[in-house]
Parts: structure tokens; sequence; C-alpha cells
């Protein structure tokens, strides 16, 4: 679709996925902006319609996008579906042309009648931009579990370069986080956009409980992004069996249901800002949650 937008004319792409050349571009401009390669998760076949991008190109050439993570959750009981915005960029000769605002407000009126919350993590160089569009800060926090005991269960380092490795993962992610507050459903596009590339050597599988954990190291502390298990072991077992000796706590990259046998402070990472859209629903106003690590996109 042909638009104008400030006396320059673009055209208006709703799916770069399917056309090669624009495809490549997005690609570049994300590379370019980001540091993100996209190009294995697509190779491997793992982009199907849940990550949506709605585009201006110039040309052939995407220079402003904003994409749309379709994420089905459950909270408090209740089956919802949240709409995370990200991939928000814009090529740097084309800055400062209102071309963004242009987008997210062809998102929202495409989305906010059919989601029950929309949210965006952004950099703080854009911070005052987003409020314009009706989307309010909000706090986050951070679950640190104390009585972590490395232990001698067996476990395995997943290959996601075997096929058979990726299989295990994706059959216990059927299973979803039982752990979970604010589990991520049905979404194997994210999980694989982090199993390809950010996290592919951080997936263990935990035979005796039939669990897998998404975990990294960091000196004394255990970072655990996710667990997807039937959730017939206590958390704390599961965690521990993938630490590492000297391990003192581990670190949770998504809100416990259970917060009893945890520490609790605010989430502060730098050049990131959580907003939800104000007039949605917003469970992070009144609940000490944090967008889980998968979600993050």
């Amino acid at each position: 679709m042909k638009v104008t937008i400030n006396g320059t004319a673009y055209d208006y792409v709703t799916n770069v996925k399917d056309n090669e050349q624009m495809r490549l571009s997005f690609f570049q401009l994300a590379k370019e902006t980001f540091d993100l390669n996209f190009e294995p998760w697509y190779q491997k076949g793992y982009w199907g319609d849940r990550y949506i991008t709605y585009a201006l190109l110039s040309g052939n050439t995407v220079v402003s996008n904003v994409s749309v993570n379709v994420i089905d959750t459950t909270w408090q009981g209740q089956k919802r579906r949240y709409i995370g915005i990200g991939t928000v960029m814009t090529a740097a000769a084309y800055r400062q042309k209102g071309l963004n605002g242009w987008i997210m407000n062809e998102v929202l009126d495409e989305w906010t009648d059919k989601c029950d919350a929309i949210f965006l993590l952004a950099n703080d160089s854009v911070v005052d931009f987003y409020p314009k569009f009706g989307f309010e800060r909000a706090d986050e926090y951070e679950y640190k579990m104390m009585n972590i005991q490395p232990s001698s269960t067996t476990v395995r380092k997943l290959d996601m370069d075997s096929a058979q490795d990726v299989d295990l993962l994706l059959d216990c992610y059927k299973y979803g986080n039982p752990f979970s507050a604010l589990p991520i459903e049905n979404n194997t596009e994210l999980l694989m956009f982090y199993c390809t590339e950010l996290l592919n050597n951080n997936i263990y599988y935990v035979d005796s409980y039939d669990a897998i954990v998404i975990a990294g190291q960091e000196d004394e502390q255990l970072i655990c992004y996710d667990i997807f298990s039937k959730g017939n072991e206590n958390i704390e077992n599961i965690v521990s069996a993938v630490a590492e000796e000297h391990t003192k706590l581990a670190v949770l990259r998504f809100t416990p249901k259970q917060t009893e046998q945890c520490t609790i402070e605010p989430l502060h990472e730098e050049d990131t800002t959580l907003f939800v859209l104000s007039s949605k629903e917003n469970p992070f106003a009144s609940n000490k949650l944090m967008i889980p690590m998968l979600a993050r996109a």
C-alpha cells in the first residue's frame, strides 16, 4: 500500500517475511540497529505467524519498522492474549520524519481491540516517545532463590543442531512453565529465537524430572531463564540440578507463582524501561511482576 508521510511516499507492508529482498533488508536494518541476527531463526523455519512486521519501505529497502509478537499466557487462572511490541527501528537517514509514529498508530489501531494487554520495552533514548501513544511506565521486579544446593542429578546439555534435541525441547515446551505466574504459552517462535542464537548453549535436560531448564552460570549466581516440565517436582530441585557446585543463589528471569522461598527487589536493567498501554489491562500496576525473558523481543 502506498502512503505519504510528511510529503514523502513510502510503501507500507504488513509482513516482509515472504519477500526475499524485503526480508533481507529487514534483517540488515535489525543488524545495524540492534545487532540482531534473524537469519538463522528464519532459515531453520521458526518464523511463523506470531511475529508480524509492519514496515515502511523506500523502493525495496525497509527504512522503518514496528513488530508485533502475539503472546498467549495465563494470568490468575485466566487465559490472556498479550501483544509485545518490539524491533522498533528506523534507518539513520530516515529518522525524525514521523515514520515510527505513523506505524505505531497503525499497529495500535489493528491490535488494541484484539488483545488484553500491550507492552513494550524501551531504551532510554525514546522514553518520551511512547507516552504520546497512551503507554505508561511500569515497574518490574526480580526474584532470587537463596536456598540452592547443587545436586548430583544427571543433566545433559542439549545441542540445538541436533533434530532429536530440538524435538525434546519442543516436547517439554508443551508442558509450559508450571512455576511461572505469567507463563508464555504456544509461542515456539519466541522460544526458538532465543534457543537458536542467544541462549543456544544454555539449554539443559534433567532426565529424572523430565524437565528442560534454560539457564546460565554467572560466578556464584545461576541465571534461570525458563523451565518447562509437568511440575511433578519442586522448583528448587529442578534449578539445583543445573547449578554449579559453587552456586549460592538462582536469579529467576520469570515471576514465580510461589515466592516464599525468594527475595524480591526492583529490576534495574540498563537502558530498558517497561511500558504498558494504559487503556488495556495492566497486571504490572499492582503486582510485583516482570516480563519473562523469553517474551522480551
